[in-house]
């Protein structure tokens, strides 16, 4: 029987496929041949920062390659999440980011320079950071429903910083106001660092931070922790405030590659990332820095991420906020 033109044209495409499946296959087998870049965007010394490099240092080892921390901060993860986006998928730059850039910031800037549904894809997530809130030492708030009460009474007269406008630090304080009525004055920064700074030298009078960033100040007394987001080892009698119903702004680092990023090299790097965590020593010093690890597949990952962009679009239209 003689092929028609349609079944040699089928065959042919069938062909191309499986040859493009196996070329995919085969460069995940010879991949990495060259040092990886781990973007973070957010300052050198913020909690994002501090994982990337704990994280770069565990696949380093994972895929015996050098693997390079770059910071590119600004514009709440913004800019550094558009430079991946407009990397190539080669699996050589993957972003490592916390929540605002791939599932807040969509919400809250009206012109992205990135889409960041099709121009990156769900890699792993790496961990869960737990957020505190924090008072300088001295302070006449000595509980968080003291800070909260000093909110309503004097609204506006409290200062606290952030990491930006769609950060966690600063969204959770706004959904805590919306729950309690407290009203505080918002400090916007480039990352955690120049807000800590800020902080320490006596210009705010709180914050909400990830446990990470704040964590060398409570050890040397410079930050006083009022209550914690979730319960932690390091705190084991700090008052854990999502226990008496107020709100929790779930904040976690995680790793995201440009789109068409070939899916073997996506699920050998989350492999990676992983097994990473889960090394003794590495994931004895995520513990330490108050990171919970989380072994999520790619697939398990994309539906979480899915599932907390409808609820920052929510809280963000439902407070009105807006970034221009």
């Amino acid at each position: 029987m003689i092929p028609t033109p349609l079944a040699r044209g089928l065959a042919l495409v069938g062909g191309a496929g499986a040859l493009s499946l196996a070329l995919a296959a085969s460069a995940a087998d010879n991949w990495p041949a060259k040092p990886i870049t781990f973007v973070v965007p957010s300052s050198p010394g913020g909690g994002t920062d501090i994982y990337a490099r704990l994280l770069a240092e565990g696949v380093g080892k994972g895929l015996k390659q050098t693997v390079v921390v770059e910071n590119k901060p600004g514009a709440s993860g913004n800019i550094g999440a558009a430079a991946v986006a407009r990397a190539a998928a080669d699996g050589y730059t993957f972003l490592v980011s916390a929540t605002p850039a791939i599932a807040v910031n969509p919400y809250l800037y009206k012109n992205l320079p990135y889409d960041a549904e099709k121009d990156l894809v769900p890699v792993a997530r790496g961990v869960d950071a737990p957020l505190v809130y924090v008072v300088p030492p001295g302070s006449r708030f000595k509980t968080l429903d003291d800070l909260l009460a000093a909110g309503k009474n004097e609204p506006g007269k409290l200062a606290f910083g952030s990491a930006g406008h769609g950060s966690p630090t600063f969204l959770g304080v706004k959904v805590m106001e919306e729950k309690t009525g407290a009203a505080f004055t918002h400090v916007p920064y480039k990352g955690m660092a120049p807000t800590m700074q800020d902080f320490l030298g006596g210009r705010l009078d709180f914050l909400q931070s990830d446990v990470a960033s704040v964590l060398p100040h409570i050890k040397s007394g410079k930050a006083v922790p009022l209550a914690i987001s979730s319960k932690s080892p390091l705190f084991p009698k700090l008052p854990v405030w999502t226990e008496k119903g107020l709100p929790d702004v779930p904040q976690s680092f995680s790793v995201m590659a440009p789109a068409g990023t070939p899916d073997a090299i996506v699920q050998k790097m989350n492999q990676t990332v992983v097994q990473a965590m889960q090394e003794p020593s590495v994931k004895q010093r995520l513990i330490e820095q108050g990171y919970i690890p989380v072994s999520d597949t790619p697939a398990r990952f994309s539906q979480q991420l899915q599932a907390e962009r409808a609820m920052w679009k929510a809280l963000i239209e439902r407070n009105h906020i807006t970034v221009e």
